[in-house]
């Protein structure tokens, strides 16, 4: 056990509490709470590297807390996995808007459990989703825009989109598209994280990720990647670029 780390496992139900804590007991000092009021206190007196906070608390929503933790000083660069239990477009999306770097689903695996924490507490910087290169057209649709780009590459988190733009950020857009030879079509909300100008040979484009994506379009963006990615897969650090979550 790495007792460098300290994660903090928020859940009612004490099953999955008690299952959570034994899937990471090698990844760091395990903390547990079973409610919203109990995961803001043992938040501010642990000062948890991450914590792990189910979407269905009895007092306040999972997200919730993790929108008042990421407003609050110390709290920001915390990475926070939110779980939901139905895999909603919806509860999806409340969890990305309230800041959580990512969204897993119940029934979980351990594997996909430890695999997301790791990629938060086992490096300097936080690495992003595995993610494979594509070469697909984008619709980008909102009411103030109709545009086309081109995805260069894809994970489940996000993408990077290959085009000219000026959008605010966090704007948040319709974005349909088709994973190529897969036949699999896409369309669903995405967010605005970063974007850049074209720079010597870097195309312009920007990276986005998606919010309302329910658990059966995330299965099929991980399997996409996973069936295409090279042994071990591929993941880059946050600041890096195209990587969006």
């Amino acid at each position: 056990m790495d007792s460098s780390r300290t994660i903090l496992i928020v859940d009612d139900v004490p099953m999955f509490r008690e299952l959570e804590s034994v899937f990471l007991a090698r990844c760091g000092r395990v903390v547990t709470g079973c409610n919203g009021a109990e995961a803001l206190t043992l938040a501010e007196r642990e000062l948890p590297d991450i914590i792990v906070i189910d979407d269905c608390l009895p007092d306040l929503p999972g997200h919730e807390v993790c929108r008042r933790l990421k407003a609050s000083p110390g709290f920001e660069d915390t990475p926070i996995i939110v779980i939901t239990r139905a895999g909603s477009a919806i509860e999806h999306a409340k969890a990305v808007r309230s800041g959580a770097d990512d969204v897993l689903s119940k029934p979980i695996s351990r594997l996909a459990l430890v695999e997301t924490v790791q990629r938060f507490i086992r490096f300097s910087a936080p690495r992003g989703l595995p993610r494979v290169t594509v070469d697909t057209p984008v619709h980008l649709v909102s009411p103030d825009t109709d545009s086309w780009g081109v995805a260069r590459n894809v994970s489940r988190g996000g993408m990077f989109i290959e085009m000219s733009s000026d959008f605010d950020s966090e704007k948040e857009l319709r974005a349909e598209f088709e994973l190529p030879e897969a036949n699999e079509t896409f369309s669903r909300t995405v967010r605005v994280v970063w974007q850049r100008a074209q720079w010597r040979e870097q195309p312009a484009g920007l990276g986005v990720r998606f919010v309302d994506l329910d658990a059966p379009d995330a299965r099929r963006l991980d399997d996409y990647v996973h069936e295409r990615a090279l042994p071990g897969g591929w993941s880059a650090p946050r600041a890096a670029g195209e990587a969006t979550g």
